[in-house]
């Protein structure tokens, strides 16, 4: 019998994003919304990395009041709150899934392993890939790739510039880093999460698994049950290894670890846990640290420190600079430490684009930034936005013909206020609203409506930035002459402090959680958010039409398509998800 070639598929796109988790798949979802042909490439089965279901951390980002990360991924988080109360894993990786596949401009590819590419001078060309599942070669060409894949594959097979490990503190004025440099990084986790039955439950543990017979054995280590919150990333290991290519070592030595530290709160001590069933363990452990591409600029401790005003900021910081021990569980003291940030911070394009590769962007883990800056740019809210940032500059370069590097020189302005308008914040830049909102007369029934057209979509400070009325009010734009309207634009309130409290009963708005409790309630929605509301124009004859109900709205932000010549044009809302008043940061027309 001959020999059956292997089958091949050859793809052409104008933006080939390689490595599905969050930042990946905002990237290819930003692109593509912007009109992009996108091709995604993710090589495990679901999107998300570290906040899918197979590693189950959930997303931090910027502390402080009202910095919580807004665009896509606060759609995401949304769309998460409202479909599945109970916080479900399953529904939240087809919510992701369905995110990606029912883009019309995005090709996905799932179980797809990037493992070689070609050169176009200091172009990439193309990059292979293989599909496990269909046993398939994938050949991708595009005009500009991202690499979001976390270890930075594209790094080595392109000679894109990386680091890896910790600089000294003298290169950089660090007073954070090491007084000598070395190939050390923060290591990964496997995580378990716990169910609480309502009955006894018993637990044996495997004979290959770690003994902790000793509470001091787990000292610094958090293992409580009883808040949501609680889950394990302090079992680390592979910070002083190859946190690339010793992955499977480390996974074996990480499993021992984690069913050694239920076996020790199951039958060690008394922790409460007698009714707790071990529900999950993940097999696939989340990284935190490996190579970091290097970019026009190389973001620091003293970036960080400064507030990193650039006037190319397109995204932002804000979580401590929380340095993980290299030794990670071997560690006899604190697992990490948390070097002060300010809560906001801001972080330049110019680390998102590769210095010596032409086309070739990366967003997440491994932007051009420092080890000590990497402490805090690393969690997944900043990779997120970093995303976005991402993919609408690749937009931008298609629609320009340009570089990465030329969209800083020329377009940073247009990048910019695209990222504002898709509601992504931007602190100390304020929003272009339009002259049709600027030039008109804003007025309310009630409270005072101009916040809505200032540009800063959510309170900054003690400055609300919003108008707040009682069901049934309404604000109006009225017009010198009739004047053509085709999109209205909302940004709703959605409690960007949902997750700042502690305690039980104030997680209820949390997108994901790590223990189940017996018997536990629902988690709500934010009730601040606007549920329904009218939209209604002056015609010809001085009457109030209407022109459209929105209902059951569950977005923070909105676009409202409508097609009407009037001279003026009312907002009303009549239902909140809770509130006895409406909450809006936003409302200009275009």
């Amino acid at each position: 019998m001959s020999k059956v070639p292997l089958k091949e598929i050859h793809h052409q796109v104008d933006f080939c994003v390689v490595g599905g988790e969050m930042a990946g798949l905002i990237a290819a979802m930003s692109a593509a919304r912007h009109g992009a042909k996108v091709l995604l490439m993710n090589d495990r089965p679901v999107l998300g990395g570290n906040a899918s279901s197979e590693i189950r951390m959930w997303i931090r980002g910027c502390h402080g009041r009202n910095n919580q990360e807004t665009g896509i991924l606060e759609e995401i988080l949304l769309e998460n709150m409202y479909r599945t109360p109970d916080r479900n894993y399953s529904i939240w990786d087809s919510i992701l899934f369905e995110k990606a596949k029912m883009e019309p401009n995005i090709t996905l590819l799932l179980n797809t392993s990037c493992n070689s590419l070609t050169m176009d001078g200091q172009r990439i060309k193309s990059v292979r890939a293989w599909q496990l599942t269909t046993y398939t070669w994938h050949t991708v060409q595009a005009r500009y790739f991202a690499d979001c894949s976390g270890d930075s594959i594209l790094a080595p097979l392109s000679g894109a510039e990386y680091r890896m490990g910790r600089e000294a503190a003298s290169e950089f004025g660090e007073d954070i880093g090491p007084e000598v440099e070395d190939k050390q990084t923060m290591g990964m986790t496997c995580m378990i999460q716990a169910r609480e039955t309502g009955r006894p439950v018993t637990f044996i543990s495997p004979v290959w698994a770690a003994k902790f017979d000793d509470e001091d054995m787990l000292k610094y280590r958090g293992h409580d049950l009883s808040s949501y919150t609680t889950n394990f990333w302090w079992m680390e290991l592979g910070g002083n290894q190859d946190s690339i290519h010793d992955t499977e070592e480390l996974r074996d030595e990480l499993l021992k670890i984690a069913f050694g530290v239920w076996d020790h709160i199951k039958n060690v001590g008394d922790h409460g846990a007698q009714n707790w069933d071990l529900e999950w363990v993940g097999f696939l452990p989340g990284k935190r640290e490996s190579r970091r591409y290097m970019g026009d600029h190389i973001l620091t401790q003293n970036d960080v420190r400064a507030e990193g005003r650039f006037d190319d900021m397109v995204a932002y910081g804000g979580w401590t600079m929380d340095d993980h021990h290299p030794d990670g569980f071997l560690h006899k003291g604190k697992p990490n430490i948390f070097h002060p940030a300010p809560t906001p911070y801001g972080i330049p394009y110019r680390c998102l684009y590769s210095k010596n590769i032409d086309n070739l962007f990366f967003a997440g883990r491994n932007i051009s930034t420092t080890h000590a800056a990497l402490s805090s740019t690393r969690v997944m809210a900043t990779c997120a936005i970093l995303g976005q940032a991402v993919g609408t500059a690749a937009s931008i370069a298609v629609q320009q013909d340009c570089s990465p590097r030329d969209v800083y020189l020329n377009h940073i302005l247009l990048l910019k206020q695209t990222l504002m308008d898709d509601d992504c914040y931007l602190p100390w830049n304020t929003r272009d609203v339009g002259d049709i909102s600027k030039d008109a007369l804003l007025a309310a029934s009630e409270g005072d409506p101009l916040p809505l057209r200032n540009g800063t979509d959510r309170p900054v400070g003690k400055t609300d930035n919003g108008w707040a009325g009682s069901l049934g009010s309404f604000v109006e734009y009225r017009f010198d002459q009739p004047t053509q309207i085709n999109r209205c634009r909302f940004v709703f309130d959605s409690d960007l402090e949902r997750d700042s409290c502690t305690g039980h009963e104030k997680y209820k708005t949390l997108p994901m959680l790590c223990n189940r409790f017996y018997n536990m309630e629902p988690f709500g929605f934010p009730q601040t958010m606007v549920k329904d509301f009218d939209l209604v124009y002056l015609d010809e004859d001085g009457e109030w039409k209407l022109l459209k109900q929105v209902r059951n709205n569950y977005q923070r932000l909105c676009f409202v398509k409508v097609q009407v010549t009037t001279k003026a044009i009312r907002f009303i809302p009549r239902e909140t998800w809770g509130y006895e008043k409406a909450h809006v940061f936003a409302w200009d027309v275009r």
